[in-house]
């Protein structure tokens, strides 16, 4: 392309344009090496006198492609620029006839103008393409995706209910195979409550029933995103759905069940509690799911909500015909165990098919928390009468092995440095001590200030919360099996307990000594202690809390 082109069009001057054209006619057909004419160039910009100007030279720019087949009303819808648009839309209505329809030509994506509007949310242009072409939001391209599909993904409501407007044709949102669905699906993907509300309302309602290319509804997006508003909504406009299996035979509620999706879970039961009976193709229900995806919280919904224990107790499908507890042990599932334990529906007795209790699963698989504690949580005389034989090896091979020697060694390392730095502090105190010959002597200095107190208080507690913690561990090697996971989880608290405690006496310590002549670093010294806590608490959350297991 002409150098002095190029910039008249990326500039928008109409004046250096009429003066290339009447150089040389054919000027406005040169390209750039991308196949980028000036039209393509201006329309980009959005400079609308420049490419009226060169449609007056030559209309048939307009169908020009570049080398990604895009034409300049491609590149405007893209960009936004709804000005350019409108003239290229008022321009193909009004100069036809065309070889070829420029608002239905489609890129080297399959893409029309329309697919590129709704892609970028530009939904002006949007609306505009579909007044001037009412019937193509349910064209697909190379990846089968529609205008209909792409805007409700993005949620362009307004663009939504404008395709809705047109007849609605129940095999134009039938999905292909690598398609997520229908709209209704992306809609729920998204997120997007209003367009959900309005695909629900205006379309055929054969629309809420139709699946993914491996069987999915719209309930199973919802429950995979954890959106029970969503699936409120869906279920209160068709109750079944609940019970609809995907090509794996996983109803909505094993998927909430395998993303740890509480609060959908929560919503399908209050809707449907028998759907915790169902089955997929192992013959696992949600419970063993949870329990196997390790989604604890989804874990802790279905033990409230749901009330047979024949669902707590049943054996999958799979040959060892494995209960819900029978896979935390196997697996590893500690805090599922745990939860597991504490329900008096679960029998922590039964066998599976291969003959082994949760315990015997325990002890060989290396899992390193008491038996004692599980025997806290049964009263049956087959469990007690098995014989503690199993002791718990550590295996360099083991991963929880692992875990738990870094666990318990990181724990009494942070214990002996915090019992170490706080005993120091004892004999250092703040200010020092009265040196003069008095029935004083040897006092500390501030010994009557209330923020020495403080310091003396919170110092001891880190102290002694530290000591019991290194006692705690002490003898986590002895037997790990017979180790108790509530020493692992108090021997967590008293730290946190510890390091809050020595941050209170760095805290009155500079209190002590800094204010009495420089104020200004004692309060903000103070200000960082106090927001420490704080900001643990909003990285970690509730984590914080709970030992990381």
């Amino acid at each position: 392309m002409e150098p002095r082109l190029h910039k008249a069009a990326v500039q928008g001057s109409k004046a250096s344009l009429k003066a290339l054209v009447a150089e040389d006619p054919e000027i406005l057909y040169s390209k750039t090496p991308q196949g980028n004419t000036a039209l393509h160039i201006a329309a980009g910009f959005g400079h609308v006198d420049f490419a009226e100007a060169a449609l007056g030279e030559h209309n048939d720019l307009l169908v020009v492609k570049n080398d990604q087949g895009d034409t300049p009303l491609h590149l405007a819808a893209r960009s936004g620029k709804m000005a350019i648009a409108e003239v290229l839309i008022n321009f193909i209505t009004v100069a036809g006839p065309w070889p070829e329809e420029p608002l239905l030509m489609t890129n080297k994506a399959g893409n029309t103008p329309l697919h590129e509007a709704v892609k970028h949310r530009h939904s002006a242009v949007a609306l505009k393409l579909l007044d001037a072409e009412p019937s193509r939001g349910h064209t697909p391209n190379v990846e089968m995706e529609t205008p209909m599909h792409i805007a409700a993904r993005e949620g362009l409501t307004d663009v939504v209910g404008k395709i809705l407007e047109h007849p609605w044709v129940p095999e134009k949102s039938v999905p292909a195979d690598n398609v997520s669905g229908t709209a209704l699906h992306q809609a729920v993907l998204g997120g997007h409550t209003r367009v959900v509300e309005l695909l629900l309302k205006k379309t055929a309602p054969g629309l809420i029933d139709m699946t993914d290319s491996i069987g999915n509804t719209a309930l199973h997006f919802a429950a995979q995103k954890n959106n029970a508003r969503m699936a409120s909504m869906l279920l209160d406009a068709e109750p079944n759905l609940a019970h609809r299996r995907n090509d794996r035979q996983q109803s909505p509620l094993h998927v909430a069940a395998f993303y740890g999706s509480a609060s959908a879970a929560t919503e399908l039961l209050r809707h449907s509690p028998d759907a915790a009976e169902m089955l997929d193709r192992d013959g696992r229900n949600a419970v063993h799911v949870a329990v196997a995806a390790g989604k604890v919280d989804a874990l802790r919904c279905l033990l409230r909500r749901v009330r047979p224990a024949e669902v707590l107790n049943r054996g999958d499908g799979t040959p060892s015909g494995d209960t819900p507890l029978h896979l935390a042990a196997k697996m590893a599932r500690i805090k599922s165990a745990l939860m597991l334990l504490k329900d008096p529906r679960v029998d922590p007795c039964l066998l599976n098919r291969d003959g082994h209790s949760a315990r015997s699963l325990v002890e060989e698989r290396s899992f390193c928390f008491s038996l004692s504690y599980l025997q806290q949580y049964t009263i049956y005389p087959q469990l007690k009468s098995i014989p503690d034989t199993h002791a718990c090896s550590r295996r360099s091979g083991s991963g929880n092995d692992e875990y738990f020697e870094l666990s318990v060694g990181t724990y009494t390392l942070v214990a002996t440095l915090i019992a170490t730095v706080t005993f120091a502090a004892t004999f250092t105190m703040p200010g020092g001590y009265n040196q003069n010959p008095s029935p004083l002597a040897g006092v500390a200095i501030h010994a009557d200030q209330p923020a020495f107190k403080i310091f003396v208080v919170s110092n001891t507690v880190a102290m002694c919360s530290s000591i019991v913690v290194v006692f705690c561990f002490i003898w986590a090697w002895r037997d790990p099996v017979k180790f108790k996971l509530d020493q692992l989880t108090w021997g967590h608290r008293l730290t946190v307990v510890a390091c809050l405690a020595m941050i209170v006496s760095l805290m009155t310590s500079v209190y002590l000594t800094v204010l009495p002549s420089q104020r200004w670093p004692a309060y903000l010294v103070i200000a960082i202690g106090a927001c420490t806590p704080a900001v643990v608490i909003l990285i970690l959350g509730k984590e914080v809390f709970y030992v990381p297991l």
